[in-house]
């Protein structure tokens, strides 16, 4: 079994930046790829972007392209989020999730459906 927790949400002007983090327990995530996931109330879970932990290969939302960046901390092994210049509508609880691919693997999955470990979620709020 692995437990993830989320950490680093919190509540910013437009603008604001904040880096939630994704720590593992009970496995490492050598042959998983983890993917952060969002849902805005009222709103389906939706992907935004993925990393494959072994290969590094990175899948971007297009709705987030160029502006959030995912990065892993192997010594840690935890996975962050970075979200700089953060709008309104970015509002949301950010959730991340992990699925066993292989070691030999670069499959970065986009449907929550494709996850097996999820953790409970850190909320992400921007407001002026």
């Amino acid at each position: 079994q692995m437990q993830l927790v989320e950490s680093g949400g919190g509540s910013v002007q437009p603008g604001g930046s904040l880096r939630p983090s994704c720590a593992a327990s009970g496995r490492t995530f050598s042959g998983y790829s983890v993917g952060w996931f969002r849902q805005a109330q009222g709103k389906e879970r939706e992907f935004v972007v993925g990393i494959n932990w072994s290969a590094g290969r990175v899948v971007h939302a297009d709705s987030v392209m160029g502006r959030f960046t995912i990065s892993i901390d192997s010594a840690t092994n935890t996975v962050y989020l970075d979200l700089p210049t953060l709008r309104p509508e970015d509002t949301a609880i950010y959730y991340c999730a992990a699925v066993y691919v292989t070691e030999s693997s670069l499959h970065v999955p986009t449907s929550p459906g494709s996850y097996t470990y999820w953790g409970q979620g850190t909320q992400v709020t921007v407001s002026s």
